[in-house]
């Protein structure tokens, strides 16, 4: 595997540092480690923060709540390392969870601990000396596709988690909720809001399904083979993972996915280069994934636009926290305008639909 493209931790970000020592103890104690502990940090991520811990030769990832969170139950250390637990047993790519910490005095917080998968993760842009042509970026793009589908037919007993969520009444749940979250963490007035949200609630009734969801499936936390970008060894981020709808996981994928000819606002808070040549086009994905999972794909514009609401509330709380100065991360303090895009977005859905 080639070394130089494997996703790379560095040095902390600012009021964000963890302490060696304090943890070292615990790994003595619950993995045996014997020798000092050095630690970096995943700088990337835009929630829950990540961490590079190693003895020297062992490696892990720790996974803690962002500091000056404002809504705790969206940082559930307890509930993530439940789902990493059994999941690894259905699911290869998904990390095994390694032990959990409810000793909020060890380093100020909930916290657990995973095996590292080592490999490339996509962001913003594709990373130095990796290129794609055109079937190359088609065959990841379908391979993202198919991963996702998989997810959703993760046996559940088998991972442990038959008894885990509640999908029924799940769709009325999660559109009241993040609309909900959203009026909870909200700073500017956006008027495309309200109707965007009356839309979405005077169509819940949709057909029930239930599977495993990821629900934060997107490229950035996938981790591919360098030799082989087409190979997913690893899908990180599992803190939303619940049993749910999973046209409501696509659509929530769907809302992350750009084309090249969608709007230059969009672009401008583009997570991944999912609008290079070759990739498939968001109708293509739907169309594929509808093909490989074997499931009816119905009312495709609700679930789009309940991903863009989902992705535009995010923004909201991580902007809500830079807002009332829980964070100085001064990446965060663009993320209104994202809000207002996305909602906006939501809204031209709205107008093109025949639903």
């Amino acid at each position: 595997m080639s070394g130089e493209l494997v996703d790379a931790p560095g040095e902390f970000r600012s009021g964000e540092a963890l302490d060696a020592a304090a943890l070292q103890g615990l790994f003595e104690h619950e993995l045996g480690v014997k020798a000092p502990l050095r630690i970096q940090q995943f700088r990337r991520g835009h929630s829950n923060l990540t961490y590079f811990v190693t003895d020297g030769e062992s490696e892990w990832v720790l996974r803690r709540p962002p500091f000056g969170s404002h809504v705790k139950t969206a940082h559930d250390m307890k509930r993530e390392y439940r789902i990493l637990s059994g999941l690894h047993r259905a699911y290869e790519p998904a990390p095994k969870a390694l032990l959990f910490c409810d000793d909020e005095s060890v380093i100020g917080a909930e916290f657990y601990v995973m095996e590292r998968v080592r490999g490339l993760i996509i962001r913003e842009a594709l990373p130095a000396g990796v290129s794609l042509d055109e079937g190359e970026a088609r065959r990841l793009s379908e391979a993202f596709v198919d991963n996702l589908a998989r997810i959703h037919a993760v046996d559940l007993t088998v991972a442990g988690l038959e008894d885990f969520g509640r999908p029924e009444g799940f769709v009325e749940r999660q559109v009241n909720g993040w609309i909900r979250r959203y009026h909870g963490s909200r700073t500017d007035e956006i008027d495309s809001v309200a109707p965007v949200s009356e839309w979405l609630q005077e169509r819940l009734e949709v057909p029930t399904q239930a599977s495993l969801i990821h629900y934060d499936y997107k490229f950035d936390n996938l981790v591919l083979n360098p030799d082989n970008l087409d190979e997913i060894v690893g899908v990180l981020d599992w803190e939303m993972s619940t049993i749910g709808h999973p046209l409501m996981d696509l659509g929530s994928s769907l809302a992350y996915w750009l084309q090249a000819d969608d709007d230059s606002d969009l672009h401008k808070f583009r997570f991944v280069p999912v609008a290079l040549p070759g990739m498939l086009t968001r109708d293509e994905i739907v169309r594929r994934y509808g093909e490989v999972s074997g499931r009816p794909v119905t009312q495709i514009d609700f679930y789009y636009v309940f991903g863009l609401v989902k992705l535009a509330v995010i923004a909201q709380q991580i902007y809500y926290r830079f807002a009332t100065g829980k964070t100085e991360d001064r990446r965060f303090a663009a993320m209104i305008h994202a809000v207002r895009i996305l909602f906006d977005r939501a809204l031209a859905v709205i107008s093109a639909s025949k639903l």
